[in-house]
């Protein structure tokens, strides 16, 4: 099947090419903003706006006059962030529509202006765009280097198809990500289910049966910069506006920030690609995952938790899973939010309705079966994905129907003792 995926790796520019860049995300910016004022006065007077294409039209009618600069940088990145700008419409009526219906809570969020304090942003560019193990070829930018070679797929490449590049800068590094269509061989897996438990001490729990488990620990990757963190932006408020100095601890935090978003980043990869087993044959991957609909929002209005559990990133954990799963034949379950899973016993089924957070291991009290809390949870999420699947047919369709606690009759039954 084809599918749309990006690689993204670092260039490695020289002098002149980062001043280009920079223009390039200067101009791209500047569209922006430009746009949004177009759009917000184009609607207080007249209760419409310019489309992406009006206001490209208008934008290089006023480039012989008032923006020569323009005629510097390729005309793809004002083009494509006018795009953006349309999106950004596009999903905040659509954020409107939920609010009237009553589907969504706090802002809708409008779109704002760009700022430079913000960091330079990105730019995107599509049309001739070749690819080299060590180089790449954009558009009125020329050939640069990488810093990591063999990564993105060559000019040679059977089966791909590139669509744009997106260049951006972050903490004074330049990325780019192809953004490409190829053809993957999606070969259905056939190995034993998985349950995942997801959390904040260890990041993911993962159950196979028959008492086998992996747990994948959490890097904390804010936490252990905590202090740092700290300190330098404490640094920061006390040293003069403009100054050299300040600018330089500036940049300190945002290479900071840069590395706690890449380690914790790299630790779901590495745990997400081992879950889904990608490198291993049909009969070895998971023909099926469960995983929990966590309720990641009223987590964080915990004020006790919301550092922890934001550190922990569950969101972009469930995210990377669901499109690896679809890449590599693996069918992702998701157990409702409100199904019980830490409670009930993996072998019985009998309910601890006592349980607290501060209990870390679980202890039936009918079969004596003990283990840890995050262990059992995953058994028995791992029981709740193969019971759905089983419930299914070739067409999607329920085989059997449920029970008022939406369990199949005849299974197992996770009933409370009272």
């Amino acid at each position: 099947m084809k599918i749309k995926r990006a690689y993204k790796t670092e260039l490695k520019p020289n002098r002149a090419q980062r001043r280009d860049l920079s223009n390039h995300a200067g101009a791209a910016r500047f569209a922006y903003n430009w746009g949004l004022a177009r759009k917000t006065e184009s609607y207080r007077l007249t209760g419409k706006s310019p489309s992406a294409i009006d206001l490209h039209r208008e934008l290089n009618r006023l480039k012989k006059t008032e923006f020569p600069w323009l005629y510097e940088v390729s005309k793809c990145a004002p083009q494509e962030a006018l795009r953006d700008l349309d999106r950004a419409f596009a999903n905040f009526y659509r954020r409107c529509d939920l609010k009237k219906q009553g589907k969504l809570k706090g802002n809708v969020g409008y779109p704002r202006f760009k700022t430079r304090k913000r960091g330079l942003g990105s730019f995107r560019l599509t049309g001739a765009i070749h690819v080299q193990e060590r180089r790449i070829r954009l558009p009125r930018l020329g050939w640069i280097r990488l810093k990591e070679k063999g990564y993105l797929p060559t000019g040679g490449a059977e089966g791909v198809h590139v669509l744009s590049a997106t260049v951006s800068e972050r903490a004074g590094r330049w990325f780019v990500s192809l953004a490409v269509e190829e053809e993957m061989d999606v070969e259905e897996a056939t190995g034993p289910p998985t349950g995942i438990d997801l959390g904040i001490k260890t990041l993911a729990t993962c159950s196979q049966g028959n008492d086998n488990h992996d747990h994948y620990q959490n890097p904390k990757a804010l936490m252990r910069q905590a202090r740092k963190l700290a300190r330098l932006q404490k640094k920061l408020s006390r040293q003069e506006k403009g100054s050299g100095r300040r600018d330089e601890t500036r940049k300190r935090i945002a290479r900071l920030h840069m590395r706690i978003s890449c380690v914790r980043s790299d630790a779901i990869h590495k745990a997400t690609s081992q879950i889904v087993a990608k490198a291993k044959p049909p009969h070895v991957r998971p023909h099926v995952i469960g995983v929990e609909d966590l309720n990641v929002s009223g987590m964080m209005k915990n004020h006790s938790l919301a550092r922890a559990v934001a550190d922990a990133s569950m969101r972009e954990f469930r995210r990377q899973l669901s499109y690896k799963c679809a890449w590599y034949g693996v069918e992702l379950v998701v157990v409702p939010r409100f199904e019980t899973t830490s409670k009930p016993c993996s072998r019985c089924g009998w309910v601890k309705g006592d349980l607290t957070l501060s209990d870390r291991t679980f202890i039936c009290e009918s079969c004596g079966h003990t283990a840890d809390r995050d262990d059992n949870a995953s058994e028995n999420i791992r029981l709740l994905a193969v019971s759905s699947t089983e419930r299914k047919n070739g067409r999607g369709g329920d085989v059997r129907p449920l029970n008022s606690e939406r369990r199949t009759p005849g299974k197992r039954q996770l009933k409370q003792v009272r």
